[in-house]
């Protein structure tokens, strides 16, 4: 199979979807890998590294997409890419559909067969979301802390406080991956710190396992009773495949106080708040009602090397099993693949994302692309 490695065009996206070593492994297999030079240089890897592995490098973008069987990517396909896309050709990438009918219906209409990352389940756990869900969670309590400071507009609370002054408060909302790793950072450097969880058995392990963090059943009282103590909020929400609920409206962050921060870890999915707006890394945030609103859509983007290879740790085998037996056999070999097939010959084949956009779902085929 010819694999494709295009270089990511969204906006300071720096991650591959494939290291050389990577490559290596797939060309010893039999495969062809087509990577477009540059591809890896955001993350840290020369094109010489790509070519030694085995590598075949265009200059190109479009070429990638013009030779691929298989095209591996990181995030979802950008408007110029819409027209690359092909028939019988598989994108695996990820996609957050239900956050974007544009790229749903441009998907459909091109009759690729998409598979997403993030919706590949495993003894329902999503361990190609999990390693990007850490790293947005450590990143939010280091983003929040910094855009706290008075020269960023913040309140200018340090979250850790010091000898005489009370630390800052920081909310979790949800106890999950990027939520657990938020709360481990927070209580790291000192600060006061509330998991709101709804289940009960999530709790019980977030109380053991965050010895001084506080876990608050997640309700709109409890959350409206904290929210005026609150320096840093962050929204850990997440419904898998399905659009972020909104759990924080206009009205709700009027009771935190001027120059308080909220990150909203799941503006990828279309974020947990009212007031959310997707950013960019080059101007990440904005004030509404008072609070600095941090809504970056790609936030690990931001370490890439750190990333990408948290990331092709748990892509590489499946990537390996569609590209030597193709998505027939590579469902039959991981089931847990037909979870990740979102859209296929012109049809949405993930129910959370049909109801997202209310369009027709369809049941996944796995006899092929």
């Amino acid at each position: 199979m010819i694999i494709g490695v295009p270089k990511e065009i969204k906006e300071q996206e720096y991650r591959v979807a494939c290291l050389p070593s990577g490559v290596y492994q797939l060309v010893r297999r039999g495969h062809t890998v087509v990577v477009e030079r540059g591809a890896g240089a955001g993350a840290g890897y020369r094109d010489s590294e790509y070519e030694h592995a085995g590598a075949r490098l265009v200059d190109s973008h479009a070429a990638v997409f013009e030779q691929a069987d298989l095209v591996v990517k990181v995030k979802e396909p950008q408007p110029s890419e819409f027209p690359l896309l092909r028939p019988g050709q598989i994108l695996f990438t990820y996609l957050h559909l239900a956050a974007s009918r544009a790229v749903t219906e441009a998907l459909m209409k091109s009759g690729v067969t998409a598979l997403a990352y993030e919706t590949i389940e495993v003894n329902r756990r999503l361990p190609l979301l999990e390693p990007m869900s850490e790293i947005a969670g450590r990143m939010s309590v280091i983003v929040g802390g910094y855009f706290l400071a008075k020269h960023c507009g913040g309140s200018g609370v340090l979250l850790g406080g010091v000898p005489g002054v009370l630390p800052g408060k920081v909310v979790v909302l949800g106890g999950g991956t990027s939520g657990i790793n938020a709360a481990r950072m927070a209580q790291g450097v000192g600060a006061d710190v509330t998991i709101l969880e709804v289940d009960l058995e999530r709790m019980r392990f977030l109380d053991i396992t965050l010895h001084t963090a506080h876990t608050l059943y997640s309700n709109e009282t409890h959350l409206l009773d904290l929210l005026p103590e609150v320096d840093l909020l962050i929204g850990a929400v997440l419904v898998p495949g399905a659009r972020a609920p909104q759990l924080i409206r206009r009205d709700m962050l009027r009771r935190m106080r001027p120059g308080s921060v909220f990150v909203d870890i799941a503006i990828d999915q279309g974020g947990c708040a009212e007031t959310s707006r997707a950013t960019t890394h080059h101007e990440p945030v904005f004030v509404d009602e008072g609070v600095t609103h941090y809504c970056v859509a790609n936030m690990p983007g931001a370490y890439a090397r750190t990333a990408t290879q948290a990331l092709t740790n748990v892509t590489h085998r499946y990537v390996e099993l569609l590209a030597d037996g193709g998505l027939a056999e590579a469902c039959a070999k991981q089931p847990a693949l037909v979870s990740g097939i979102n859209v296929q010959r012109g049809r949405v084949t993930h129910r959370a994302v049909a109801e997202a956009h209310g369009l027709e779902y369809a049941e996944p085929d796995c006899g092929g692309a």
